[in-house]
């Protein structure tokens, strides 16, 4: 991969003829945040960074501190591929967020990722991660109308946002992220794109980056994309299945030749300690009180904290083995959906695996069944358990957990738990048209 640096910028800059360059950071929900600087300001920006107020940004600094400097990453320089590419072009960068001192922000969500990739790291591992967003294309915000009724793999006529997916491609590839492959999902209008694997980090700023390119894309088409997690009542979701593998060098640290399932040791403790730390997590990883609408049982999203090779009703998926891919080996993690922040969410899942490591955790035994086909009492029986139910749930669980504390740090661990209260109760108060349907008329 091409290391760009502070030279390289100028000099892309200059050739392309940039005029604005946008610094993009994100707070403690994943909602990118933007402000532009012209080209004259760039080389004193990639040397000391650009000052702003961080008193304004959900999750970063109270009143009385609240002079942030925005650091860019001159490795995450690219041209927007829709603004002017021959006069006046338009650049950005992610930023890191730093103290006036230059010092990192502990509330910066990519300074709390790379702080647990550095434990990664400081164990001799590189984290890898694929996630598969899902999105939905309606005809406008307003309503979940939607473009088609086409279903699961389904092409023209009923697929009519080829072209919209096409046109997304082209400009993500544009931007320098490897697109694997893209297809109709399974409910209408419901579509998939799929990144190419990458490390963690890359992946975040890829994963905030093509949020946005669907939604540019299909402005310009006029018509609306969503990442919400359940927009339509009675069908599938939207979920971000997350691929991940630890590395050790070269070698992939999942890859076990001489295991029935070619998994490691260390792939089985990261495995336990997903299972065992996901209910603490899905806070951060399902963070939206409409998160908890997709998971629920019947719609491929999970509910049961279970692991499997074949059955995808697992919150744990094994990919089969295919002989001569060992670098191809690694997990699936199904909980997450594509609203959640990146960031936080990636080092959450990272810090749950590394906890299994460190600590020896052993998984349960794979369950090969259909979980949601069991009774009550065999999942009883099986020691099988469950996601939160709903947000507050996950609230009061995620308040309880040491190692999500860890992970984020003290001052998000609490701003995040805190705005997820305040939802709550916003939603608890709200009168909807379920409870208007079934009790208006007879009570």
């Amino acid at each position: 991969m091409e290391i760009k640096d502070k030279e390289y910028v100028l000099k892309m800059a200059k050739e392309n003829d940039v005029r604005f360059i946008r610094l993009w950071f994100t707070d403690i929900l994943g909602f990118l945040k933007s402000f532009a600087i012209t080209i004259d300001e760039l080389e004193n920006a990639l040397e000391d960074g650009m000052g702003f107020d961080g008193s304004s940004i959900e999750g970063y600094a109270r009143i009385d501190e609240s002079d942030m400097i925005a650091m860019p990453d001159p490795n995450t320089f690219v041209l927007l591929p829709w603004r002017p590419k021959e006069r006046n072009a338009v650049g950005r960068m992610f930023c890191d967020i730093l103290r006036p001192g230059g010092e990192p922000y502990e509330s910066d969500p990519r300074y709390i990722l790379k702080k647990n990739l550095k434990r990664a790291a400081d164990m001799g591992y590189t984290f890898y991660v694929g996630p598969e967003l899902e999105f939905f294309y309606f005809k406008s915000p307003d309503a979940p109308e939607v473009l088609d009724r086409g279903g699961y793999f389904d092409l023209t006529p009923l697929d009519v946002a080829s072209d919209l997916r096409r046109e997304t491609i082209v400009a993500l590839e544009d931007m320098g992220i490897g697109v694997e492959y893209s297809h109709h999902e399974v409910a209408p209008s419901q579509h998939e794109i799929d990144m190419r694997y990458t490390d963690a980090l890359t992946m975040a700023d890829n994963a905030m980056t093509f949020r946005l390119v669907v939604k540019e894309v299909a402005l310009s088409y006029g018509c609306y994309a969503t990442f919400m997690p359940k927009p339509l009542e009675g069908e599938n979701g939207n979920g971000m299945h997350t691929h991940m593998s630890l590395f050790y060098g070269d070698r992939n640290a999942f890859f076990d030749p001489n295991d029935k399932w070619h998994l490691s040791d260390v792939a089985k403790m990261f495995i336990a300690g997903l299972l065992k730390h996901a209910p603490e997590i899905c806070i951060v990883c399902s963070q939206w009180v409409n998160s908890y609408k997709r998971l629920v049982p019947g719609y491929e999203a999970p509910v049961y904290l279970t692991w499997a090779r074949r059955n995808r009703s697992d919150l744990i998926r094994v990919p089969e083995y295919k002989p001569g891919k060992e670098q191809a080996t690694r997990i699936e993690f199904r909980s997450p959906d594509p609203a959640c922040n990146p960031y936080l969410a990636f080092a959450c899942m990272l810090s749950a695996g590394l906890e299994g490591i460190e600590k020896g955790y052993e998984p349960p035994p794979a369950v090969e069944r259909n979980v949601y086909e069991m009774t009550e009492a065999e999942r009883e029986e099986l020691g099988i358990g469950t996601l939160p139910a709903d947000l507050w749930e996950a609230v009061q669980i995620a308040e309880k957990s040491e190692l999500l504390r860890r992970t984020l740090g003290d001052t998000v661990f609490e701003k995040f738990i805190e705005n997820k209260k305040v939802e709550w109760q916003r939603y608890r108060g709200v009168v909807t048209q379920w409870e208007l349907d079934n009790y208006l008329s007879v009570l």
